[in-house]
């Protein structure tokens, strides 16, 4: 049966799991408002990058709408004077139609300035060795080209080039025309979203090159990406999607959510700084952290002090029951004393008795068989002539101690000193075939002690002992009967010539 813990300890448990309680109660609060933060910045960031891709889609649209119809008018009218007249009038007001376009060029095959929409026409411009034109004589795709971002050669601007190719009539290459955005046009739409002081959002071509990006900074426009961070995830994702990524540049950790615009191959990037993400929350976990330390800290004082006093308490009744111990200790050593004999250390002749008495009455109602072996040491008067009365005394202590140790293998046998050198062992459950064996095996044992006895026939001291066993019926028979039988059989035992055991019907052989 396990042991019940102390009031001291289940009150010291209730206490501590209480703390730990209103701890784990406020780090998974804590935790669940860090994880609802999370996902709704995360949905912020998700919302931030859809309107990117919208306001880039929508710019990119534009600007490929006007070249649609530029393209059907120069392979309709061609280039002549009269056509390139009123193609420079139309560029003009397509410009100032749509602010985010900064001009409207056309090139023949060669590369040659044709028309633009600028006020003064440049002179002997040449742009055969730009990428965009360089990809449209090379492939006969009719689809808008978005180019990477060039340097104008005329106002110096960053721009973002958006061509189609012009074809003559047979199919062949006929020239390009272009219509560039300024990178500025981004900027500052960027500039004005809120991403936070280390938030960064970014525009990319599909082929890694940076188009532009906020932190702005003229060396980033036409870059390579490919092997950033966020590249390779938008790539390994696909199209859409959210992740955690460290930046190589400073080191900053940002929720990174990209999208490819819908009809252009470019996709953008808006991350936001994982640590202002959180800046909100880790002020309101640590105010609720700081509470609930303070409230643990007033329940354990209190639970501490509740303890002590229950410790004390605990100590003075401990106290009590020490000395209530300490009496019903002494009370049976008394006890014992009483019944127990201070020789050989078996039970004394009043203990005999009264057992006796019990396992009789037991076996009267269990309709058992109660057995007794009556044990007298042989010649021991002679004994204590030769040897004195102490050796005497340790001759009985050490037939004492054979005799406890043979009869101690069941619970209910009693070894008792009957009285001088005379010795009983009552065995409850017993006949007298069980008696006559263990009376045996105690002679034996004696004789094998090999005490010596200039006395005695055989030079060593030895016993004699008799056995018998009733079986009680209700109303008939007495305890004592079953002495003076064994004492009977002692007692032939003894006229027998001693060191044998008898049993009350038959001497049992020596």
């Amino acid at each position: 049966m396990l042991r019940q813990p102390s009031i001291t300890v289940r009150t010291a448990a209730f206490v501590g799991v209480a703390c730990l309680t209103l701890l784990a109660i406020d780090a998974w609060n804590s935790w669940q408002a860090r994880t609802e933060q999370v996902e709704q910045m995360s949905v912020a960031a998700s919302n931030l990058a859809r309107a990117m891709a919208q306001h880039g889609d929508d710019t990119i649209k534009k600007a490929d709408l006007s070249l649609v119809g530029i393209v059907e008018r120069v392979e309709q009218d061609g280039t002549g004077p009269a056509a390139v007249a009123r193609l420079r009038k139309v560029l003009a007001a397509r410009v100032v139609e749509l602010p985010e376009l900064d001009g409207l060029h056309i090139y023949d095959k060669n590369g040659n300035w044709v028309a633009n929409s600028r006020p003064t026409p440049p002179e002997n411009l040449n742009n055969a060795d730009r990428e965009y034109f360089v990809f449209h004589r090379a492939h006969e795709d009719r689809g808008p080209h978005i180019g990477t971002p060039v340097k104008s050669r005329t106002t110096g601007r960053l721009l973002i080039p958006v061509s189609r190719r012009i074809d003559h009539a047979d199919g062949s290459f006929a020239g390009v025309v272009l219509a560039t955005i300024n990178v500025d046009f981004f900027v500052k739409f960027y500039d004005s979203l809120d991403i936070g002081r280390d938030g960064a959002v970014g525009l990319v071509l599909d082929t890694g090159t940076m188009m532009t990006r906020r932190p702005y900074s003229p060396e980033t426009v036409g870059k390579n990406v490919t092997t950033a961070d966020f590249f390779r995830t938008y790539v390994a994702e696909g199209p859409v999607g959210t992740a955690y990524i460290k930046s190589a540049q400073d080191g900053v950790t940002r929720l990174n959510s990209f999208r490819r615009l819908e009809h252009f191959p470019l996709f953008v990037t808006a991350a936001l700084s994982k640590d202002e993400i959180l800046a909100a929350w880790w002020r309101e976990a640590l105010w609720h952290t700081a509470g609930i330390l303070l409230l643990t800290s007033i329940v354990g004082f209190v639970g501490w002090r509740l303890i002590g006093q229950i410790e004390l308490r605990t100590r003075s009744e401990s106290d009590l029951r020490q000395a209530r111990d300490a009496l019903e200790t002494l009370n049976k050593t008394l006890e014992t004393l009483a019944m127990e004999d201070g020789l050989t250390g078996l039970a004394n002749r009043r203990q005999f008795d009264v057992t006796l008495d019990s396992e009789f009455g037991r076996a009267v109602r269990e309709a058992s068989t109660l057995a007794l072996i009556m044990i007298d040491v042989d010649c021991f008067k002679q004994y204590n002539d030769i040897y004195g009365h102490a050796a005497g005394d340790e001759c009985l202590q050490s037939i004492g101690r054979t005799v406890a140790r043979l009869t101690s293998r069941r619970a209910g046998d009693l070894a008792a000193r009957y009285g001088g050198e005379e010795l009983a062992v009552l065995l409850p459950h017993t006949g007298v075939e069980g008696a006559l064996i263990l009376a045996e095996q105690i002679r034996n044992a004696v004789r094998d002690l090999k005490i010596a006895h200039a006395g005695a026939a055989g030079g060593f001291v030895t016993l004699s002992a008799g056995v018998e066993a009733l079986s009680p019926v209700p109303g008939r028979g007495l305890p004592k009967e079953l002495i003076q039988a064994a004492d009977k059989a002692l007692y032939a035992a003894k006229t027998a010539g001693r060191n044998r055991v008898c049993s009350a019907g038959q001497p049992a052989p020596a």
